[in-house]
Order: C-alpha cells, then sequence, then structure tokens
C-alpha cells in the first residue's frame, strides 16, 4: 500500500513532469487536493532521530526501551512508543541472538546409574502462597542414590549466586560435592553465575529437556511429597515461619520417614548402610504374636 506523502510525492512529479494542474495531478494520482495541501503540524523530529542515532552508537546492546530511559533522563518528554517508532524508522533494531545455554551440560546421552551417595543430585524450585498473599518459592534438592534431601530452602525469589551459596553449603555439610545435578531450564539454573560456579567446582549441570519433567522424576516426586506432606498442611505467616516448618519436615523426612523405594528405610539410615526396615520388623512382631 502507497503511504499519503508517497501519493503526495507522486501528484507533485505529474505536476511537474507534464506541467499539469494541481487537481488533475491529483485525480491522476488518486489523492485529494485537500491531502495534497495539507502541512504537518508535529514537530521536526531530526533533533530526536539525531539524539537516539548518537546513543544507539554509543551503547551497542542497548534496546528501545533502555535508549528511551536515556532519553528521558536528559529531559526529553516522550513515551516509549514513540521511541520505538523513530528506532524502527531508523534501522536501530538489534539483530535477535540465538540464546546459548546449558553451557555445563553435556549433550543428551543414555544417563549413569547412580551406585553411590553423593554421585548425583537433583534440584528444582516450588512456589507456594503466604497468609498475606505474597508467594515465596522453595528450592528442594536431593541424593538420587539415597534419596535424602540434601537442601530445602523458601525465600521470596532466588539468584544463580544464592543457588551456589546452598549448594555449596550443602555439599560443606556432606562433606562433598556431587559430580552431576540434574536441573530444569529455570533461569536460575542457566545463570552464568551458577554456571561459573559448577565449572570451578567441577561439577556437571546436566539439564532436561524443555517440556520432559520426566528427565528429572526423582525430584519431581520428592516435590510432590514435600506438597503433600508439608506444604498444604501448614498456613505460613512468613519466609522465616516457612523456613522453621520446612527444616522440622526434613529432618523428619531424613532421618525418621521411611522411603518406599529404600526398602521403607529412612535415607540417612540408608546412607549410613543400615538394615533396619520397618515394613519387615512389623511383619515379624504379627507373625510372632
Amino acid at each position: 500500500m502507497v503511504k499519503a506523502d508517497q501519493r503526495r510525492s507522486f501528484a507533485s512529479w505529474i505536476e511537474d513532469a507534464f506541467r499539469l494542474s494541481q487537481r488533475r495531478a491529483c485525480e491522476i494520482a488518486r489523492i485529494s487536493v485537500s491531502s495534497k495541501r495539507y502541512l504537518s503540524v508535529k514537530p521536526d523530529q531530526r533533533p530526536l532521530r539525531l539524539r537516539l542515532r548518537e546513543l544507539a552508537a554509543v551503547r551497542l546492546r542497548a534496546g528501545y526501551r533502555q535508549l528511551h530511559v536515556f532519553l528521558r533522563r536528559e529531559g526529553w518528554k516522550l513515551n516509549h512508543k514513540r521511541v520505538y517508532r523513530v528506532y524502527r524508522e531508523e534501522g536501530l533494531s538489534l539483530k535477535r541472538q540465538r540464546r546459548r545455554r546449558h553451557r555445563s551440560a553435556t549433550l543428551r546421552v543414555e544417563r549413569p546409574s547412580v551406585t553411590r551417595p553423593n554421585e548425583q543430585w537433583a534440584m528444582d524450585f516450588m512456589h507456594d502462597t503466604l497468609a498475606a498473599g505474597s508467594t515465596i518459592r522453595v528450592l528442594t534438592a536431593i541424593d538420587l542414590y539415597t534419596r535424602e534431601c540434601v537442601a530445602l530452602q523458601a525465600g521470596k525469589g532466588f539468584s544463580g549466586n544464592q543457588v551456589a551459596q546452598i549448594l555449596e553449603a550443602a555439599g560443606k555439610e556432606r562433606a562433598d560435592l556431587p559430580r552431576r545435578i540434574r536441573v530444569d531450564n529455570g533461569t536460575e539454573f542457566t545463570s552464568k553465575a551458577l554456571d561459573h560456579w559448577a565449572y570451578w567446582k567441577h561439577v556437571q549441570l546436566d539439564f532436561s529437556r524443555p517440556g520432559k519433567p520426566v528427565d528429572n522424576c526423582f525430584i519431581e516426586s520428592f516435590n510432590a511429597s514435600v506438597r503433600r506432606e508439608c506444604l498444604s498442611q501448614h498456613w505460613f505467616l512468613s519466609v522465616e515461619d516457612a523456613q522453621r516448618t520446612l527444616d522440622v519436615w526434613k529432618e523428619d523426612y531424613n532421618s525418621n520417614r521411611p522411603h518406599s523405594s529404600l526398602g521403607d528405610v529412612p535415607p540417612a539410615e540408608y546412607r549410613r548402610g543400615g538394615n533396619f526396615v520397618p515394613g519387615v520388623e512389623r511383619l515379624q512382631n504379627s507373625h510372632a504374636g
């Protein structure tokens, strides 16, 4: 579709080239005489265009929203839509780059089986709501061999640095860090901070395929237990209140709660090589009676 300013230019060319009247030139160009005679009352955009190009030349990776902030700081009274329009007209749009993710991840191959404690961990995030209506997040992490909970941390939000600090503390508590940690594609797990930490600690971040929660099924099953047995059973007043309850539940889960995948042995007892199996003990007592 030809724009109005292009039709006006075409009508002017016809009028000059063929020495026709303005009315006849407008009929040929299919534009009204009033539109041909229209003079814009908009302010001159050239100073804005010039300054926008200057800012874009200095801040090469800044998008139009960032440039709009810089212009407002300089005293320009304009909204982001106007900046975006001029930004596009000047050809300043950034080329979309394909995000490179999973820097510490290996190619998708058959995962090795877990043969000893502290060899592989898995971690994920959960959400819950406080009594006041605000949302909190809970970082969960387990040992895939013993199914022991190694981290259960509540917070308003987590950065990659905070996740690395929690893992570092869990590693010190268990005397070592795992060789591999299974995670999903959350922003905290794909952050540069966690990637750098994993590199220097020689830990592989094993990322799940997008949309395939079964790749990290063990932590998903653990999260269901946390939801069913802890989060859904309490009404938290604050993050601190939630953390106290989670700490109590974590201790009970590791030390007392029987785990069906471990022959009903609590995870901490299983890690120590204990032979106590509550289900078998109950069965023997019933026969003895």
